[in-house]
This record gives C-alpha cells, structure tokens and sequence, in this order.
C-alpha cells in the first residue's frame, strides 16, 4: 500500500493545482469571509472615531512599547512559516519543521504578550464605547492567532513525523496560508487602533 501511495503522489507535477484545489480554495472562500467580518468590525471603529463627543476618542493615545514590538513578532513568525512551506516543497524535513515550528513558538510569544497588553490596559471592555471595540476586535484576531496555532503545531508535528513531502504539501500550504491571513488582520488593527490616533483620527476635547 505505501509503494502504492508513493506512486501516486509522484504521479503528479510538484505543485499541481487539480489535485488540492478544493482545499485550497476552500480555505481561500474561509479567509474572505473572515476579513469581511473584521472589515464590518473595523467600519464600526472608524464610524464611532468620526463623531462628535464629550469625551475623547479613545481616551489616551494608545502606548506603542507593547503593541510594535509584538507586530514585528506576528511578522516574524509568517516569514518563518513560509520558509516551512518553502521546506516542504524542497524536500528539507528540517527546514520545513524548524520554519513550522518557530512560527509557532512566535505565535505563542505574540499571544503572551497581547494578554500583557489587555491587562495593562487602563479600560475595559464596558468602559466606554473605545474599550468595547478595542476588546472586540483584538479579542476576535486573537481567537483566530489561537486557531492558527493549533493548525501549526498540527503540522509541525506532522511534518516531524514525515508525513509530507514535495509532492504532497497542500495542508501545509493551506495552514500557511491562513496564519498569513491572521497576520495581514493584524496589521490592519494595529493602524487602525495603533497609529490613526496619532496621525489626527482622535476626536474630542
């Protein structure tokens, strides 16, 4: 049966579209419907900055010292896990489970350091209308940084088993393919909650 399996795989071109066209687009189709549910959560953020109020909006220019450092972290890791799938489809198992893996390992690290930046927060999530949409939206992208952790450590400990190879790596670029998403998010929250602010879009007195 394995020499069979063998045979099969190598049967196809390396990366051959027809045979894992249905996972990838499906995982595609997943990502877009998620990054409209962010775009609604991010409109609401813009809408609620523009109005005219009492209070200030947000309350306090947001502190970079956590937030920047954990952005180059978040890109890190998806240059990591690239360089897994790149692994992959080279035939390199220990390329491919050292990129997996240390993306997964900085995931970790930008999860641990955005809940020290939730605590650190001098709001919360109904103190005012800033602490709800902040605690809104970072909580739904760190529900997905979770999920994407759980599918990279999946397949870094696949991969270590050998489970994939050149000519069969589809799940590891579908799985990559998703933490690109969790990380192309987060930089759309972290203009828009970290750095409009501070270039005019704070409103009140």
């Amino acid at each position: 049966m394995s020499t069979v399996v063998a045979v099969s795989r190598r049967s196809l071109p390396v990366g051959s579209v027809g045979a894992h066209a249905i996972g990838w687009w499906g995982m595609v189709c997943a990502v877009l419907t998620e990054a409209a549910l962010f775009g609604y959560l991010l409109f609401s953020y813009f809408y609620f900055a523009i109005q005219p109020r009492q209070m200030a909006f947000p309350p306090q220019l947001p502190p970079l010292w956590l937030a920047a450092p954990n952005t180059v972290i978040l890109l890190a890791s998806s240059v990591a896990v690239w360089q897994g799938e790149r692994g992959a489809r080279r035939d390199s198992r220990a390329r491919q489970v050292i990129g997996l893996g240390v993306g997964f390992a900085l995931g970790v690290v930008f999860v641990g350091i955005q809940l020290l930046e939730w605590h650190s927060q001098p709001f919360g999530l109904s103190s005012n209308a800033y602490g709800s949409l902040f605690f809104t939206v970072t909580g739904f992208h760190m529900a997905h940084v979770i999920l994407g952790l759980l599918i990279l450590l999946s397949l870094t400990i696949w991969s270590a088993l050998g489970y994939f190879d050149r000519y069969y790596s589809a799940p590891i670029s579908i799985g990559v393919i998703y933490w690109h998403f969790v990380d192309a998010v987060w930089l759309a929250v972290f203009f828009s909650f970290y750095i409009t602010p501070y270039l005019g879009l704070r409103h009140g007195p």
